[in-house]
């Protein structure tokens, strides 16, 4: 009964909540970005925050281990994928395509979720499901073409954004087929974020990146992404257990439709007729997929938007 009201009740405020704040990364990165910190600075900034509170926290409840066996070649790969490849390509591209744009990247997620996971053979979806990641391409097509008509870099600049929702996509199905028996999501997490720090700042070391003079001309931008990054965590894994792999896969949904929201109310981002179609067929493919019975539920599984 107990989990049948969580269900119900908790699970739906928490995916909302974890939603909104994961859509909130993208206008904070735009932000970054214009205040001159590099897209390197700002990934290893999201990965920072998420770490400064896990790792203590783990080891406050004495759960923080070094990960061993498949764990680590998991940890290696899911941080180099998701925190690693995805976080780059979104704030490198949020400069040129606004966080609106990039917002609207991560309801592809699910979709492409659900297409590499037919490929992969954990789920065949319904006509439904099908129709939803076709209308859902479609969309993001046309959003390019009407970036395109603002210019052809931007246009070029569109598909790249394309990577991030594909990024996020491929992690999620091979934290599926790779996940170790019997890991702990969040000592998963942190490690992965580990790794990806390493990565980062063996970037910034390795390429002369000095991060203290564009930190110190936003530190209040700066701020906002750790404490984001920190308060978005522990609410992320209380939804995988109450709520279960399936709804924590909707992240990119709210995410998307915060950003975007953001950005266009907010942040005076402007787009054209032909974006706005784009737009719809997006929500359009999106409202597919959850009728389709939504993105794969990977019973006892992590997965992430």
């Amino acid at each position: 009964m107990t989990v049948n009201f969580s269900r119900a009740g908790l699970a739906p405020l928490l995916l909302v909540y974890v939603g909104v704040l994961t859509g909130v990364t993208a206008p904070l990165g735009k932000l970054g970005a214009e205040a001159g910190i590099s897209p390197l600075v700002w990934a290893a900034i999201v990965s920072s925050g998420v770490a400064l509170l896990l790792a203590p926290w783990l080891a406050w409840q004495g759960r923080l281990a070094l990960p061993r066996g498949a764990a680590v070649r998991y940890v290696i790969i899911a941080g180099l994928i998701t925190f690693v490849g995805a976080n780059l390509v979104l704030f490198v591209a949020l400069p040129r395509l606004g966080a609106g744009q990039m917002g609207l990247m991560f309801a592809l997620s699910p979709v492409m979720t659900l297409a590499l996971a037919s490929l992969a053979g954990l789920r065949r979806p319904g006509v439904l499901g099908l129709v939803g990641v076709m209308v859902g391409m479609m969309g993001a097509i046309l959003v390019a073409a009407a970036r395109m008509g603002e210019g052809a870099d931007l246009g070029l600049w569109s598909l790249f954004g394309l990577v991030m929702p594909l990024l996020l996509a491929i992690g999620n199905v091979y934290r599926t087929l790779d996940w170790p028996d019997g890991a702990d999501p969040a000592v998963l997490a942190m490690w992965s974020h580990a790794v990806a720090l390493a990565v980062f700042f063996a970037l910034i070391l390795g390429l002369g990146v000095s991060p203290e003079p564009v930190l110190s001309a936003a530190p209040w931008v700066v701020m906002a992404q750790l404490e984001v990054s920190a308060v978005t965590f522990p609410a992320f894994f209380l939804l995988q257990r109450v709520g279960g792999p399936v709804m924590l896969s909707q992240l990119g949904y709210v995410a998307a439709a915060t950003g975007f929201l953001i950005a266009v109310a907010l942040m005076g981002e402007i787009f054209g007729p032909l974006a706005w179609v784009g737009v719809g067929f997006i929500v359009l493919g999106i409202f597919a997929t959850i009728l389709d019975g939504r993105i794969p539920g990977f019973a006892n599984r992590g997965a992430a938007c």
